[in-house]
């Protein structure tokens, strides 16, 4: 099984958001932007794409699958 490792909380902060702020952006709720942060929730390509815009970082960046 491949290995999920989320560098989001790093380019979050990065954008001045909290927790918070980004889950209105992307239109989640806080809980799912903490577990995002802390590997346990692999994200649809979508919210991907959605949170990558928001932090203004590439997703091969942010999410990593190896």
């Amino acid at each position: 099984m491949a290995e999920f490792v989320c560098h989001l909380k790093k380019y979050r902060q990065q954008a001045g958001l909290t927790q918070e702020q980004l889950a209105e952006k992307v239109g989640v709720r806080r809980e799912t932007i903490m577990r995002l942060e802390k590997a346990q929730y692999n994200p649809s390509l979508k919210l991907a794409v959605d949170i990558s815009r928001a932090v203004a970082a590439p997703i091969e960046q942010i999410f990593i699958f190896d």
